[in-house]
């Protein structure tokens, strides 16, 4: 019956298909040039304007990265002001529809749980020099970090800003000196392996905090990514993340869900890092009735949904569990690590080290479908929960097929249990990273490390600490597979299908009603008993004729 009731619907779908074939033709928006190229394609700023191997001010011996700053904000003037309004240096966001003061510099998430008292390590990834505690001084541009973002020679890195512990400082010694002076000379626009630097290691180490942003997309095949690609588009993350000012499009913390206004005008992508501002609201081609719904599914289903039908894909794996229940761990007195996982590009992965636990890993990996309205709700250091409760949700979202702002979004969950404060049913700031002897990454003291990092911040701590179960989401929007590679219908309209999880809607070819099933059977009957009607009287009507 569930496929006759979806014959009647394909019926009833052709007159309207053809009437607005025209129409979805011709909001189709001009397709992005084909042929490879040589460099990564970066939006509208694509070339330069200057060769930097000529500019005297950069010839010079640099002893450290801020001196290089130095010399390019005699340049470029306005460029401190612009870039200290950015995320990327502020670490701090304060969202406007719900209140909450996010950003690295206050939340607590599930991976290495905080950065707030461990800046001497975490701040390896912050866009600037120097910030180890509480001193950082955010209004001097000479602490901007241009080269992270800039370099091209591919020699550029960072280490952390104070040493930490032995046991941990050892892992970045023996790194070679760099020449500031050359890689002053090579910058250019931002490439993929600039962004990934941090990126890519998120949550400490390679994909292991989004799942769809790896070191596989440095330089990654089409298969891995449409437009990354470098046998593709080749486009660097700046493509899409336009920036104006240096400030990026694109944001975690305020997603736009259901982008509803398309392209620009004339035929325009807009500055937003939504895959409408290229592709249009009518993205497919429309030769058939299957294109016509494809685009008819595009008010209800992220094009994510469809086109990104695995994560953690290219052969790097993501985590999706980590239990620091397990952490502290010793062998003779000193922390140890466990390689238990090879993943598909051939490399070791640790499923447990001293400092934060176990581990489990995975690799294409089918995403958790949910409605979503593109805001995010976060569980930050303040927020009171109950510890009966759990999995408790560092960060969730909301959303429902009625609202008019959601579609269908495909997610990656990471669990995690985690320490907190469980007499006051608060999370945490654990110290983790420094010289001092209250460091968790160094005496494998939990109790001590809350204690010192919730006083250093001086909030309240009850004295009793334990390990919650926690889940994090993290929408899945990068890994776009080529169109061949989407999924197809049958892949959610099936029992047991993709969607089989996602409650409140009806969906053919899954759910079962006996009124819409008799409805279908009687429509689909109807149409044959017209088309065997129609075909009686043709026939009837030429025996008459040949004896008239």
């Amino acid at each position: 019956m569930r496929s006759l009731l979806g014959c009647a619907l394909a019926v009833l779908f052709v007159g309207s298909f053809v009437a607005t074939d025209a129409r979805a033709q011709s909001q189709w928006p001009t397709p992005p040039a084909t042929p490879t190229p040589s460099e990564q394609i970066s939006g509208p700023l694509t070339g330069g304007t200057a060769d930097h191997t000529k500019f005297e001010i950069l010839k010079q011996s640099f002893a450290t990265g801020s001196d290089v700053t130095q010399a390019c904000l005699s340049c470029h003037t306005e460029t401190g002001k612009h870039f200290m309004q950015n995320i990327h240096w502020t670490w701090e966001y304060r969202h406007p529809a719900t209140g909450q003061l996010l950003g690295k510099k206050h939340l607590v998430n599930n991976f290495c749980t905080n950065a707030r008292g461990n800046e001497g390590m975490c701040a390896q990834c912050h866009a600037g020099y120097g910030w180890k505690d509480e001193g950082f001084d955010f209004s001097d541009e000479t602490k901007i970090d241009c080269l992270v973002c800039h370099d091209r020679t591919g020699t550029y890195y960072k280490t952390p800003n104070s040493p930490g512990s032995p046991a941990c400082s050892v892992m970045f010694e023996g790194k070679p000196a760099m020449d500031l002076s050359r890689i002053a000379q090579s910058v250019g626009l931002p490439e993929r392996a600039n962004c990934g630097t941090c990126h890519f290691n998120g949550g400490g180490g390679d994909n292991v905090k989004h799942g769809d942003l790896s070191s596989a997309l440095k330089n990654p095949p089409r298969t891995l990514d449409v437009h990354m690609g470098v046998d593709g588009l080749n486009f660097a993350c700046t493509a899409c993340h336009i920036t104006n000012k240096h400030l990026w499009a694109g944001s975690r913390y305020q997603i736009e869900a259901k982008d509803q206004d398309g392209t620009g005008l004339p035929g325009q992508r807009r500055d937003v890092a939504t895959c409408e501002s290229c592709h249009g609201l009518a993205p497919h081609q429309v030769d058939s009735i299957a294109s016509f719904k494809r685009n008819d599914h595009a008010s209800s289903l992220a094009c994510q949904t469809c086109h990104i039908p695995e994560y953690a894909r290219g052969g790097v794996a993501t985590m999706t569990h980590w239990d620091w229940r397990t952490a502290g761990k010793t062998r003779n007195g000193e922390g140890y690590h466990e390689h238990g996982y090879t993943q598909g590009n051939g490399e070791h992965r640790y499923t447990y080290k001293s400092i934060k636990g176990d581990f489990i890993y995975a690799e294409n990996l089918v995403p958790l479908y949910r409605w979503f309205d593109g805001q995010m709700t976060y569980t930050t250091i303040d927020t009171k929960f109950d510890v009966n409760r759990q999995p408790i949700a560092i960060n969730d979202f909301t959303g429902h097929r009625e609202d008019g702002h959601s579609r269908i979004w495909p997610f990656k969950a990471m669990y995690t249990w985690m320490p907190a404060d469980v007499g006051n049913g608060t999370l945490v700031y654990t110290h983790l990273w420094g010289e001092d002897d209250s460091s968790y990454w160094g005496n494998y003291d939990m109790g001590k490390a809350i204690a010192f990092g919730m006083k250093k911040a001086g909030l309240p701590y009850s004295g009793q600490y334990g390990f919650v179960e926690t889940v994090s989401y993290w929408p899945i929007t990068h890994m776009v597979a080529p169109k061949e590679e989407a999924l197809s219908c049958e892949s959610c309209h099936a029992v047991g299908g993709r969607l089989d999880g996602l409650k409140g809607l009806y969906l053919p070819g899954r759910d079962h009603h006996a009124w819409l099933d008799l409805i279908g059977v009687i429509a689909v009957m109807g149409t044959l008993a017209g088309i065997l009607g129609h075909a009686l009287i043709r026939i009837v009507s030429s025996f008459r004729g040949q004896h008239s």
